[in-house]
């Protein structure tokens, strides 16, 4: 079984279309069709449904895509590995975030990092929650800025700064001229929050229960910068940290006085995969950056 063979397996079965794909992966189709009858064979079962119009993964198929896709996963990973060794100032690194992190703090970072390791490089990725502690566990990122994950087996997970939850309010709104408020005041408000596999929603909910309170929510969204965007438009209120670039939207933030709403932000890494030198650099570039 050689690498191209899982590559070109790989690739049909994202694209399911033999003239597509040999056309995106540069080789002849004839070639493709060879190379992927010859890896049939010697797993000894259909890959693919051959169609008029596309192909399908067989259920044999769709098994082995998930130990193809890993497999060239580690393999990419330790090419990478291995360059980084040769000079770590050359390396790359996987880096994934929170979708509110994406507005300030990580292009603040990665500017400055990049004024002194030029030529790293980083390949990004934003999502939700679950699925940045699921692309940590396979490797398919090297370090992630978020809040504590729910599940942190096998992950290790460092504290950096915290952020203060405020109730927002429109600048009319009946509380908007109040100096801070209990959240179970907000109980009978339409409530605007972010869906239930972010941290930040799995927060609010806390809060809730703390509060004893289950506010009426008619939207759920993924992103901080639309709840914002709702409540300025008089859709309801929410509960968000302060983030440079939703403050200037006319909202208002109200602290909470019952119960104390903050969010830990930190640094999290997979304990089963040794980081790269890059990402070691990075990592205690940014422990340091936030010790200062």
């Amino acid at each position: 079984m050689e690498i191209n063979q899982l590559k070109y397996f790989c690739a049909l079965a994202n694209t399911r279309h033999f003239t597509r794909t040999a056309q995106e992966i540069s080789i002849s189709q004839s070639a493709l069709s060879r190379s992927i009858n010859k890896l049939e064979q010697e797993l000894g079962t259909p890959l693919f449904k051959r169609g008029s119009r596309e192909v399908l993964l067989t259920a044999s198929g769709q098994r082995f895509l998930i130990h193809a896709e890993r497999a060239l996963r580690e393999l990419e990973q330790g090419r990478q590995e291995i360059e980084s060794e040769k000079d770590p100032d050359h390396g790359v690194i996987n880096l994934s975030f929170m979708h509110s992190l994406g507005i300030h703090i990580l292009p603040q970072l990665l500017s400055e990092f990049k004024q002194l390791y030029p030529h790293i490089q980083f390949n990004l990725d934003q999502d939700n929650s679950s699925v940045l502690a699921q692309s940590l566990l396979a490797g398919r990122s090297d370090i992630c800025l978020c809040s504590i994950m729910v599940n942190m087996e096998k992950l290790a997970w460092l504290y950096l700064y915290t952020e203060e939850l405020f109730a927002v309010v429109p600048p009319d709104h009946p509380f908007a001229s109040r100096k801070s408020i209990d959240l179970k005041e907000l109980e009978e408000q339409p409530f605007i929050t972010l869906k239930p596999n972010y941290s930040l929603r799995i927060l609010t909910n806390q809060f809730f229960a703390i509060s004893g309170i289950r506010p009426s929510i008619i939207f759920e969204g993924d992103d901080i910068n639309t709840a914002a965007s709702l409540v300025s438009a008089h859709l309801g209120v929410s509960l968000l940290p302060r983030i440079t670039g939703i403050e200037t939207a006319g909202l208002v933030f109200l602290p909470v006085s019952f119960p104390v709403c903050k969010r830990e932000i930190g640094l999290a890494w997979s304990t089963a995969h040794p980081l790269s030198p890059a990402a070691l650099l990075f990592q205690q570039f940014v422990i340091n950056r936030f010790r200062k």
